[in-house]
């Protein structure tokens, strides 16, 4: 028997309120939210949040509004995090990747091991940096990865794991454009030329 729209509707408000929706991995709430948007954004814009749509890509999330003029702030109900020097750096990485993968492979899904993150963020890690201690510090920093819901850990396949395309919206493309700068310090970070690593952007949980 399958649930009536009104049924879903909650479970979808709670889905979005606990991360993503997706339409790949929940497909009756994805049709279910595409039929309801005026409602589900009614709802959540009464208390501060807007419901945040991506068709092509098929996922969808809440952002925290900023008060209009005149309104009280409220409290946030979207966290946000400052994100360290190697995340910040791996999520700079991986949407790299992604967008070499868009725009040369016809596969729909960039699909990484840990190895292939691993190399990814070799040339950017001091110089002191041992194998071992490497490995360690990536196995650390793609489980912040999944936390955030840039990496989705895939079943039946161990150790991989796919780049999710909410990145490119957290990464978006006048910051993309400005990467290899970006890279540039990160490099000379990595080499004890920068005493800080920039923080360029902030991540909701």
């Amino acid at each position: 028997m399958t649930a009536r729209s009104d049924e879903i509707v909650p479970h979808v408000l709670i889905s979005l309120l606990r991360g993503l929706v997706e339409r790949e991995s929940s497909p009756d709430f994805w049709q279910t939210l595409m039929g309801n948007q005026s409602h589900v954004r009614d709802y959540f814009g009464r208390i501060g949040l807007d419901l945040i749509i991506d068709e092509t890509d098929g996922f969808a999330y809440l952002t925290q509004r900023a008060p209009r003029e005149g309104e009280p702030e409220l409290p946030r109900l979207v966290v946000r995090r400052q994100l360290s020097y190697r995340i910040s750096l791996m999520l700079a990485l991986l949407r790299k990747r992604l967008a070499e993968h868009d725009a040369a492979s016809g596969e729909a899904r960039l699909v990484l091991t840990s190895s292939e993150i691993a190399d990814l963020v070799r040339l950017f890690q001091p110089d002191t940096t041992n194998e071992a201690k490497l490995e360690d510090q990536v196995a650390q920093d793609i489980g912040k990865v999944v936390e955030l819901e840039f990496l989705k850990p895939l079943k039946g396949r161990a150790d991989s794991y796919e780049v999710r395309r909410i990145l490119r919206s957290f990464v978006d493309a006048q910051w993309l454009g400005q990467l290899n700068g970006r890279l540039a310090d990160y490099l000379a970070f990595a080499r004890g030329d920068l005493a800080d690593a920039s923080q360029p952007h902030e991540a909701r949980s």
